[in-house]
């Protein structure tokens, strides 16, 4: 059974969603870095990638300017927001300290 988006961000587990694009360069250089992100953290952590491009209603509900743009949640609460492209331990700390 598939989660709805809402259920995700809705859960006690931190969800991190990263809005990108498959022309975007930057995003290319971020999706190594949260594939580690995601084996340092395991399921202390959930990881959604979001195509701008086939998700544009979903880009536009949280303002999505730019990609990448990394938006985290938690119970539902949008807890840090940011752009471009952040190292493995910028990211590990940013989920840690905010939840």
């Amino acid at each position: 059974m598939k989660s709805s988006f809402n259920e995700i961000l809705n859960s006690d587990t931190p969800v991190l969603i990263d809005f990108f694009a498959t022309w975007c360069g930057p995003c290319k250089t971020l999706s190594p870095i949260l594939e580690s992100v995601k084996k340092e953290m395991g399921d202390t952590v959930k990881i959604i990638k979001i195509d701008v491009d086939n998700n544009a209603a979903l880009a536009s509900k949280y303002q999505v300017r730019g990609v990448p743009t990394m938006l985290l949640f938690k119970n539902g609460k949008q807890l840090w927001r940011g752009s471009g492209v952040l190292q493995k331990d910028e990211i590990v700390n940013i989920i840690r300290t905010n939840t």
